[in-house]
This record gives structure tokens, sequence and C-alpha cells, in this order.
């Protein structure tokens, strides 16, 4: 005969169940609340002064946001579902249920400061010893805009619908001066379609000075690309040295018929990613490889990596002196330039970044080949070239795709964030500013553990 548990589901406790006993000492939730506890949200309770009615407290708040997006759960729907359904979601609300326009509202209403919080995680982690700046691995991901690449349309485009538009006008105008409103069928309003139509005109009108003003950034960086591959060629002829190749052709200016611009989000960029083209932001973030915790983390519109080293130094160099100052920048080959390699020298890094596509396996002789001297040269370009071929830095470089890369796989694939929830280029970075520090909590409960 089988046995079998016996469980009662209409069973009445004793006394009164707490749900603190329900959720595992080591659990993540009990984690992100001890760490919140210890943080200074002064500049997030400063808000609700004055209020006439009770409010949900911003730790409370916060801790669910958090642990949502440490967990995967993004929607602000969900996560008040989670609240009655969830014991680690119940254990964070304490039993309350904030409903998702509330949570919506504080997400919303604070992604400025989540830059100070997301600091002082990380102050945190150093206290934890979990974190010391040394060696830091840079990269960047497509991660989807919350609009669709549909809702995009193109300068080209537009000027096609605006030609269309007007032949339209004219001809309502025209049929207007030839028959009486009597005479057109019924349902027809002459005055309120030339109205519609001129309202379209008004708005692509916004959309294609928008493009305009955009493209003037592209258009300054490919000018002063051009001047530079010139004044490179006159050293060369100045050196006896004659320049291979045409001469630069000056570059075009100006909207051009594939400049686009989404309806839905209009700071989002079509860009190009392992997935196809997608309607998205470029979200870049600074790797500590000895933790794997983000130490950095910046949005871009930009579709390449050639401009991000300036604003992650910059974002590097905010970071309090307790937190220590990074050492060595690693980063693949999209992060070139003579520029960027500079701007880490004049902070004081020594950058590591590709000149070109890596070989993954060296053939046996090359490897056991011995360094080559160092070269005697206060070139920064001719040093870091050295540097990436002798075997200490081929051994640090091999270190970048362990460190960010993982990391980016871990928030798509594990955290399933995949695509953004908010809107607008400000917006977006506070979320992903959120992310991180999600990941960072996850990460800091894992270290901690070990």
């Amino acid at each position: 005969m089988s046995r079998f548990i016996q469980f009662d589901r209409n069973q009445q406790y004793l006394l009164p169940p707490s749900v603190d006993e329900w959720l595992p000492e080591d659990h993540l939730a009990r984690f992100i609340v001890e760490v919140i506890d210890q943080l200074d949200l002064s500049k997030l309770t400063g808000h609700y002064s004055g209020r006439g009615s009770a409010a949900y407290h911003p730790a409370l708040l916060l801790a669910l946001l958090i642990y949502g997006y440490a967990t995967g759960t993004f929607s602000s729907r969900k996560i008040e579902r989670a609240t009655y359904d969830s014991v680690a979601f119940r254990f964070i609300a304490a039993n309350h249920h904030p409903d998702h326009d509330t949570l919506a509202h504080f997400r919303k209403t604070f992604l400025v400061e989540l830059e100070d919080l997301f600091v002082q995680v990380l102050t945190l982690a150093q206290t934890m010893k979990l974190v010391k700046l040394g060696q830091i691995s840079l990269d960047g991901t497509k991660i989807k805009a919350n609009a669709s690449k549909h809702k995009a349309l193109s300068h080209g485009h537009i000027e096609k619908l605006e030609a269309q538009l007007r032949e339209e006008v004219q001809a309502l105008l025209k049929k207007a001066a030839d028959v009486d409103q009597e005479e057109l069928a019924d349902g027809i309003d002459l005055p309120a379609e030339v109205a519609r139509r001129e309202d379209r005109l008004k708005a692509l009108a916004e959309a294609k000075a928008k493009i305009a003003e955009r493209v003037k950034e592209r258009d300054e960086q490919a000018q002063k690309d051009h001047q530079e591959r010139l004044a490179d060629r006159e050293r060369q002829r100045q050196a006896g040295k004659k320049p291979r190749g045409q001469e630069p052709k000056a570059p075009e200016t100006g909207p051009q018929a594939k400049d686009q611009i989404n309806l839905t989000d209009e700071a989002s960029r079509i860009m190009p990613s392992k997935d196809g083209f997608v309607q998205g932001y470029n979200a870049q973030a600074a790797v500590d490889v000895d933790s794997l915790l983000v130490v950095a983390a910046t949005l871009s519109q930009h579709t390449n990596d050639k401009r991000q080293v300036e604003p992650m130094l910059k974002a590097l160099n905010a970071l309090p002196d307790s937190l220590g100052k990074p050492e060595m920048l690693l980063a693949d080959n999209g992060y070139f330039s003579k520029d960027n390699i500079q701007a880490c020298v004049e902070q004081k890094i020594t950058p590591l970044i590709a000149l070109g596509r890596e070989a993954h396996h060296l053939p046996l002789a090359e490897r056991l080949t011995p360094d080559a001297p160092e070269p005697e040269s206060d070139d920064p370009l001719v040093k870091m070239a050295w540097k990436l071929k002798t075997q200490s830095g081929r051994t640090l470089y091999g270190k970048r795709k362990s460190t960010v890369e993982p990391v980016f796989g871990i928030i798509k694939q594990v955290l399933g964030f995949r695509q953004f929830s908010l809107r607008g280029l400000d917006a977006v970075a506070g979320e992903w500013k959120l992310v991180t520090m999600a990941f960072n909590l996850k990460r800091m409960h894992v270290l901690a553990a070990g």
C-alpha cells in the first residue's frame, strides 16, 4: 500500500504566520534589503516632504525594483502581482502591495538619483572587500528601445510623403473651388481633409528639422576625420614618401535619404546587432576584471564604439577617490583611435586596445617566441602595439572576453533584459543604471557567499 505525506490546505495556524520564516537566510531578497538599508536615501525621501497622505517608503519601492530587475521581472504590473504570488517579493514589501502606477512613477521620478545610489553600492562593495579598481574591461551591447523600428521614417520617405500630401492639398482646394459642398459625396468635409493633411505636413517638417539637427554632429566628425586624413598624407609628402591610394574625397554633409527618426522614441536609433538591425541604444559598461562588478555604465546613441572611451573615462574619473583609480583599460578594436589612446594616457590609464582583429589561436612557434625589446619611443600608440604582442600583454588582453562579455550575457540571457521599458535618452540611461546596479547586487551576493 502506498504511503503519502498528508496535507491540508485549510489547516489553521496557532500563531500568525511570518513571511520572514518562509525565506531562507541566504536569499538574495534578504541581501538586497540589507544593502539598501545601509544606503543614504535622503535625496529620495526629501521629495516626499509636505505630502498630505502617507506614501510607501523609498527603501521599500527601491528594493522591489532592484530585486525585480535582478530576477528578470521588469514590468511594474508583474512586480505588483509578485507581491501577492512570490514569498521573496512579499518579504521585501513587508506584506504590502504597492500598485503598478506607484512603482512606475517611482522608477521614472528618481532616475537621476540612481547615479548616486550606483556609486554608493560600489562603495559598499569596496567596504566588503569585493572590488578594487585596477584593470577595467570596456565593451558595449545593443539593447532594443521601447519602440518598433517599423515606426521609423527616413528623410527620403518624408520628402516623398510631403510631395504626395501637397498634391492632395492642391487637388482638394481645386475641388472646393469647382463644386459646392452639397454636390460632394456624403461624409466628405473638404476643409477638414485639407486641415488634416496640413497638420501632417507640419509634423513631417518638424521630423525633418530634427533629423537635420541630429546629423550636424556626424558632419562635424566627418569633416574632422577628413582633415586628419589630409594632414596624414601631407606629413607623408614632407617625409619624402608618396601617399598610398587616392586623394580623400570631401564628405557629403547634410541629411541623407537613409537618415531616420523614430516616431515612438525619437532618441533611439537603428543599430546593427547580432540579431540584425534593431531600434535601440548602445549600452556601455566598464567591468572590474577581478570581481566582474560594473564600475561605470553609460548609454549612447552612436552605432559604433569609437566615441565611447572619453565618456567612460569621464564616468570613471567621477567615482570617489576612495574606490581608487583604474590602471589599465582593455577594449576591442571597435574602440581604437589615436584620440582614445591619448585620452587614456592623459588620465594615467594604460590602454590595451586591439589594433585589429585578434587571432584566436596563435601558432605554437609564435607563442614561444621571446618578447621583442621595448621600443625607445614616447609615442603611446607604439608602446601599446608592442605591449599587445608580448606574452604578458596577450594574457592581459585575453581577460577582456572573460569579464565584460559574460556580464552582458548574464544581463541579457539570465536576467532576460533585452529591451528598455522607458523612452527618451535620459530615462533610458537611468534605467541602464538600474539594470547594472541590480546586476552588481546579484554579483555581490554571490561573492559575499563565497
